[in-house]
């Protein structure tokens, strides 16, 4: 795996923005030709980066009706991408697959650019849609294979379900994870035989287009998937009015929005929404191992991403020493903004993060919190920096108790018991992701079954679940409808059909049988199958 920086050791300032010396004006009109406008309007985006608070690059826009043409286009190219066959599919991916580990540090440059994070944060994103591409190229099949059942009369009646492509999916992922979100949900829809519209996050639009044109030239037909950038509350509606499936990843607010309008038209949505995580730490754990896993968990992404730790639950036995641990930790932590692996914690990605998170750390201490350590901006590492933070002493008035952060803040609080872990763990309204550490595995397991979670990861902060591709991945409660990965991640983007042939007699008396005569044989046949155990 090539993970050399043959690019990023040239960062310089272009067009009043520092950027990596590698991306001319040519690579990006190279990608933002992706961009789908039929309309021919003239509107464009441009984010701010978080390395200097200054605008990245323009980005063409996509008026509201672009949105439709978009999918009109792609159900075109889907009516002829369903009738390749799944290995055909499979080999355009599997190709997707080997160009992105080759060119990998292109697109790490683009996400440490457009969203701030450490280069080790992002190269975590290569990992999973990677782990993605060849799970689902080389087992997908399977996922989708025809299942043959028995039918109303056994031996009369042959039936099999079969799976048929939604048609047109669309796609809208956040600017957090802006390569896994977008480009992990997009490769099981297109196996599937869907074509997709995705609308780019305008922070981060820049990787998704670079993705889009990678997947081109590992041979995905050019109409078969769309890309339009825009807000949500425009070219996003527009898009869930005209797709047969919406795959949404963000907040819970506009996840609730986003399934009322496609509630509207009886299309199936996806929902991967927030989360106010748990980790649970046990009278027996290995506090060493629990407090670096806490670390990880809570401060990778620089806490931007939705199933990062932020209540930390541990038990009074071994609180003193938990906290001792975490904050040495949490000290040793390399906090800073570069093109190479130096970094542990990367910046936010925009003043909006870093205005909400301030605004939960200054609400808590204007309480009563207490600031273990961190709780700080750092402008002079960049614009948009915030310290590491522990919080103790937060209470249910304090706005960073159940309301989720998406930032490099967790709180401490200290339970006296297993039962009083569980039920702190369960408050809230949210149930995406949880932690419990733990030299007694059965226990954790048993413990994990009266947690409200999507996922519980035992002796792992978050990234086992997550990683755990033939798993489903997603949440409970608040935190979102359907699961990403595994079996559900593929099938959801098909829908079920039922075909069954009836062989030699109808379901019904024959016409030379009186109906009395054909219900007294009917009854007695079941009570045959009852004993015959059938069914």
């Amino acid at each position: 795996m090539t993970t050399t920086d043959q690019h990023s050791d040239a960062a310089v300032e272009q067009n009043g923005s520092v950027r990596p010396g590698w991306v001319t004006d040519d690579r990006l009109a190279g990608w933002t030709r992706w961009v789908f406008r039929s309309s021919g309007g003239s509107e464009t985006t441009c984010a701010t980066a978080p390395y200097d608070g200054l605008p990245i690059a323009p980005t063409p826009g996509s008026p509201a009706p672009d949105a439709g043409d978009a999918c009109a286009s792609a159900r075109a190219a889907q009516r002829v991408w369903a009738a390749v066959p799944y290995s055909a599919r499979a080999d355009v991916v599997l190709r997707f697959h080997d160009l992105l580990i080759e060119r990998q540090d292109e697109v790490l440059d683009l996400i440490q650019w457009e969203m701030g994070k450490s280069r080790f944060s992002a190269w975590q994103e290569i990992l999973q849609v990677a782990n993605i591409a060849r799970h689902y190229a080389r087992h997908g099949s399977s996922y989708l294979k025809d299942n043959k059942v028995r039918g109303a009369i056994p031996g009369l009646t042959r039936v099999k379900e079969q799976r048929i492509p939604k048609g047109v999916v669309g796609m809208i992922s956040p600017w957090n994870y802006p390569l896994y979100l977008a480009v992990g949900d997009v490769l099981p829809a297109l196996l599937a035989g869907n074509g997709v519209v995705s609308k780019a996050d305008s922070q981060t639009a820049l990787t998704l287009l670079w993705a889009r044109d990678l997947i081109a030239e590992a041979g995905l037909p050019i109409d078969l998937w769309h890309v339009v950038v825009g807000p949500g509350s425009t070219v996003g509606d527009a898009l869930i009015d005209h797709v047969d499936h919406i795959c949404f990843t963000g907040s819970t607010a506009t996840g609730r929005h986003v399934g009322r309008r496609a509630g509207e038209r009886l299309v199936a949505a996806s929902l991967e929404l927030g989360g106010k995580n748990p980790l649970i730490v046990r009278a027996d754990a290995d506090v060493a191992k629990a407090a670096a896993g806490c670390i990880t968990a809570a401060f990778a992404n620089t806490g931007q991403m939705c199933i990062h730790i932020e209540r930390v639950l541990v038990h009074t036995d071994v609180y003193d020493a938990f906290r001792e641990a975490l904050v040495d930790g949490v000290r040793a932590l390399a906090l800073g903004q570069a093109f190479d692996y130096t970094a542990d914690v990367g910046s936010l990605a925009s003043q909006a993060q870093l205005d909400a998170v301030t605004a939960h750390v200054d609400d808590a201490v204007a309480r009563g919190a207490s600031v273990v350590v961190g709780g700080r901006a750092r402008p002079d590492l960049g614009p948009f920096v915030y310290e590491p933070t522990v919080l103790e002493g937060v209470t249910t008035e304090m706005a960073v108790c159940l309301e989720e952060t998406f930032g490099p803040v967790i709180s401490l609080y200290p339970v006296g018991s297993d039962a009083e872990a569980i039920a702190k763990a369960n408050e809230g309204t949210y149930g995406l992701s949880a932690s419990i550490w733990s030299r007694d595995e059965a226990a954790a397991e048993r413990m994990a079954g009266k947690i409200r979670s999507g996922s519980v990861n035992i002796n792992d902060g978050a990234a086992a679940a997550a990683g755990s591709i033939e798993a489903g991945m997603g949440g409970m409660g608040d935190s979102g409808l359907g699961r990403r990965h595994g079996s559900e991640g593929i099938r959801k983007y098909t829908e079920s059909q039922t075909v069954a042939t009836q062989r030699l007699m109808p379901l019904g008396p024959p016409p030379s049988m009186a109906v009395e005569k054909f219900v007294a044989l009917g009854n007695k046949q079941l009570a045959l199958l009852k004993t015959l155990r059938v069914r």
